[in-house]
């Protein structure tokens, strides 16, 4: 869900498809992170679910929201998936380097981020039972949150600057 106060002045549209581009990008960067394709789609719908529509993250939620049977696809890319944690981090670090630097840099931005990624992607519904889990359901909400401060910041981007039409010589 993107909130209005992340979007002034853009068109719905053009902040939909922001957003599905940062998206792409994103699943993008953490394929090589997966070994497997399905748990490179699992990680992926688990994406999807943190950034859906649903007011609680829980993992039947983001599993009906998925179209799995139920949470265990996902699950298992939190707690038995073979795949890097830092590495994750290490991609979540990059991209908010290169994208939010610029972006962010007021306390009331801090405050209001972490009570987007508590309400909004579900960092407060952990269902995990060990540190790796916890650790990499973080690592997932925050890409998810990476993504939403990056359309953010393209959708509030300035309009390019008109160029002055020539004029013509006075006869």
């Amino acid at each position: 869900m993107i909130r209005a106060s992340w979007t002034p002045g853009a068109s719905i549209e053009a902040t939909l498809e922001l957003w599905a581009s940062s998206l792409r990008e994103v699943k993008g960067r953490m394929r090589p992170l997966f070994t497997q394709e399905r748990v490179a789609a699992s990680a992926g719908a688990f994406l999807d679910g943190l950034l859906g529509a649903e007011r609680r993250k829980t993992g039947w939620m983001r599993a009906e929201a998925a179209g799995d049977p139920g949470p265990w696809r996902q699950k298992a890319v939190l707690g038995r998936g073979r795949w890097d944690a830092d590495a994750l981090r290490d991609v979540v670090r990059d991209y908010a380097l290169e994208t939010l630097a610029a972006v962010e840099g007021q306390r009331w931005a801090i405050e209001d981020a972490f009570e987007t990624a508590k309400t909004e992607l579900g960092l407060a519904h952990n269902e995990t039972r060990s540190w790796h889990g916890w650790h990499r359901h973080v690592s997932l909400v925050m890409m998810a949150f990476a993504l939403l401060a990056v359309t953010r910041h393209h959708a509030n981007a300035p309009p390019p600057k008109r160029r002055a039409r020539p004029r013509l010589p006075a006869r």
